[in-house]
């Protein structure tokens, strides 16, 4: 379900009444430990984090007009979804990812190549996020995503 908002605050406002609190929860997790040299701002018809073209003049190999993307969450049909792109490229985040996860929810991952998918929000693992969230520094991920994307 993509959006139309022009902004992370008409993007929230837009979602079900039961999952704009989580939302904002999720989008203060994320700003909270965020390191520098990310963005927010809509991307994709979703909320996403990415590394804008003054620090990255390249942009996104797929649309060079795009800021490259990083991370990003949704309210879709049946869940919260969150991407990071971080864990589709790196093997050793997946791994711990998926190893702490057990300790922050009783839930099973829900999870494709970098989309983690909540049902309820409660099931949303705010802390492990953050701590996710803090894990790649912008020049990290460029470095990730020229070895592992860009040709």
């Amino acid at each position: 379900m993509t959006s139309n908002a022009t902004s992370p605050e008409e993007y929230i406002a837009e979602a079900p009444e039961e999952r704009r609190s989580a939302l904002e929860k999720l989008r203060r997790t994320i700003n909270d430990n965020l390191p520098k040299n990310f963005s927010e701002g809509m991307q994709y018809g979703m909320i996403g984090y990415f590394i804008s073209h003054e620090v990255y003049p390249d942009g996104y190999h797929c649309d060079s007009k795009q800021p490259l993307p990083f991370m990003s969450f949704a309210s879709q049909k049946n869940s919260i979804n969150f991407y990071h792109m971080g864990i589709y490229a790196d093997k050793d985040l997946l791994d711990w990812f998926t190893s702490e996860f057990p300790k922050y929810s009783k839930k099973k991952l829900d999870m494709g190549k970098s989309c983690m998918r909540f049902k309820k929000p409660e099931d949303i693992p705010y802390k492990l996020i953050g701590e996710l969230v803090q894990k790649v520094s912008a020049e990290d991920w460029i470095k990730t995503y020229e070895s592992a994307f860009k040709r």
